[in-house]
């Protein structure tokens, strides 16, 4: 089961829907369509296999998105239209596995040499007990739900974790035969609860399972030691497990960015000048940092409660604390701090009423979330890094990698996080730490770095073979100095010296298919 931090994910996650106005409602899911259009990759190419000569000759111009090295010789990638190659020989030549599916697979993992998982659209999951030369699907809770299903990670041969969308998070601990539903839930208590439709919302009061909005883009396990595992996802969902999977914690990414709540007294709205200043300095320092948003947090005292939040009218209580956050958030956008980058957290429920039939408590919940000692307003960073990928080299060390250049660094086995700088503003798909100090990382438009100091200074390639690379490179991953990076249009590279040298070992003209099985 999930650790009860998983449930309650609003500390951590900054995108939290009851902090939300429905215009940030929106952008956040236009957000969504545009990252997990990132995800695909633009898959949908107007590239078709077509025979070549002899029986069994085609191009290979798919897009692939994952691959799975399982040791010097034997790799595994996957991708567009249900494709999975396979090579035996160190990427020399590429068998292509019948699936026996037309989905895009997003990722795929082996726990050795004859066991492994793929995963992709509409719940799709595959499993091989050959290698990857054949493929099995198979059933999961998903389903009948139809979600994407974003990573696999193949944790022994028996036992695999998969995520995705709608906060999908699924185990098995036999093979597959079954399947334990783990993924984010809502309760009454939870910021989305507000948000849901009436129906979603009596469903949640009768016990039901109604699942977070939130998709879960990677899950990764250490080689060495499986136990130790990560989930990450959009909006800074970080999770960590020291058991295989079976219970998950909450991550937290550190900003270094803070600022001390804005006081206020009894029934005041207007902040001190001062305070003004102090908010436009704070916000000036993440204008140009799309991945950070501003969370306004207001606070009343008791004696405000009583004197204006009555059961029967608590509008002028309303009115007071919607006054203190547009005093606040002017001045974040004199800071040039748009306002789709606030989250008005605490915001009064104007509805109210609708939810006092069902949930009598309502009224009385929302006061105590917003009880303190002393009016005032906190202010405080909201992260909202759209991420892609989590790697670690050991049990502490660790890279997570994202959207906009973002590059997140741990060092304390992704208890916490900070930011990496890493100079660019593209797509950063994947990184792979090869040792505690080095890592490489992949991404949209030829990008790619590496890092031998730990992730303070990234450097441009010196290995010309990137020059000519302007498609995206969506994964990369590393057998001790030997790597695989794979891509847009069949690209899979091999480097044997930790990342410093690569070259092309796909595409090329033909490739052997496998026969029906």
């Amino acid at each position: 089961m999930l650790a009860s931090a998983v449930r309650s994910p609003a500390a951590l996650h900054p995108a939290a829907k009851a902090s939300k106005g429905l215009t940030n409602m929106l952008h956040r899911r236009a957000l969504g369509v545009l990252a997990a259009l990132l995800l695909v990759s633009v898959g949908c190419h107007e590239v078709h296999f077509e025979p070549r000569g002899g029986a069994g000759e085609i191009d290979i111009l798919d897009n692939l998105f994952a691959v799975s090295v399982v040791d010097e010789d034997l790799v595994l990638a996957s991708g567009y239209w249900g494709a999975i190659y396979r090579s035996e020989d160190g990427g020399q030549s590429w068998t292509k596995s019948n699936s026996g599916v037309k989905s895009l697979i997003y990722d795929i993992s082996m726990a050795d040499r004859r066991f492994g998982w793929a995963v992709g659209q509409l719940g799709l999951v595959l499993r091989t007990e050959d290698g990857g030369k054949t493929w099995t699907k198979q059933s999961t809770p998903k389903d009948e739900q139809g979600v994407h299903l974003f990573s696999v990670q193949a944790v022994s041969p028996d036992r695999a974790v998969a995520v995705g969308e709608w906060g999908t998070i699924i185990v098995t601990s036999d093979a597959g035969k079954s399947w334990r539903d783990d993924s984010l839930t809502i309760d009454e208590t939870h910021p989305q609860f507000v948000w849901l439709s009436i129906y979603d919302q009596e469903r949640v009061r009768n016990g039901d399972a109604v699942f977070e909005d939130v998709g879960l883009n990677d899950v990764s396990c250490l080689a060495k030691d499986t136990n130790y595992c990560w989930i990450i996802g959009e909006f800074a969902y970080l999770f960590r497990s020291e058991d295989g999977g079976d219970t998950w914690e909450n991550g937290e990414i550190l900003s270094g960015i803070k600022v001390d709540p804005i006081p206020l007294g009894y029934n005041e709205i207007e902040i001190a000048q001062e305070s003004r200043e102090v908010i436009k300095k704070f916000a000036s320092l993440i204008a140009d940092q799309q991945h950070l948003n501003i969370a306004i947090q207001p606070r009343v005292s008791a004696k405000e409660i009583r004197d204006f939040g009555k059961q029967d009218n608590p509008f002028p209580l309303f009115e007071i604390i919607e006054a203190r956050i547009q005093e606040v958030q002017a001045s974040i956008e004199a800071a040039g701090v748009l306002s789709d980058r606030v989250r008005r957290r605490g915001a009064p429920p104007w509805d109210y009423e609708d939810f006092l039939a069902d949930d009598p408590e309502f009224l009385d919940r929302y006061f105590e979330g917003r009880l303190s000692d002393q009016p005032q307003v906190e202010v405080s960073i909201a992260q909202n890094p759209y991420l892609f990928t989590v790697r670690f080299a050991d049990p502490n060390e660790g890279y997570i990698s994202g959207l906009g250049g973002v590059v997140l660094r741990s060092k304390d086995g992704g208890r916490t996080w900070r930011y990496e700088d890493i100079g660019r503003k593209q797509a950063i798909f994947a990184v792979q730490p090869i040792t505690a100090d080095r890592a490489v990382i992949v991404g949209e438009k030829g990008l790619f770095r590496t890092t031998d100091d730990g992730g303070k200074t990234w450097e441009m390639p010196k290995d010309k073979i990137f020059d000519g690379i302007f498609t995206f490179m969506r994964d990369v991953s590393f057998v001790g100095n030997t790597g695989y990076l794979v891509g847009q249009r069949g690209m899979v590279l091999r480097s044997d010296d930790a990342g410093a040298t690569w070259r092309t070992v796909s595409p090329k003209r033909t490739i052997e298919v496998a026969e029906a099985h």
